[in-house]
């Protein structure tokens, strides 16, 4: 697994203020700031997957150029 790319930082941080906004809204009874945190978190989960995901193919895309390099 290699560094964390934008993406997946970005996704983890959205995923956290999103879990953070929907604890507010439940401790004040808040539903409105408790769904904008639950599609705060989902989109940062969709974020950190596509960065997993991209990240992932670079990698395969770099043993593959070295597999070549070596044949």
């Amino acid at each position: 697994m290699g560094i964390p790319n934008r993406d997946e930082v970005k996704g983890n941080v959205k995923k956290a203020t999103g879990e953070a906004k929907r604890k507010v809204g439940d401790w004040t009874g808040d539903e409105e700031t408790e769904a904008e945190g639950d599609v705060e978190r989902a989109k940062g989960e969709v974020q950190e997957t596509y960065g997993k995901v991209k990240r992932e193919a670079g990698e395969t895309i770099e043993e593959a150029g070295e597999r070549i390099k070596r044949s």
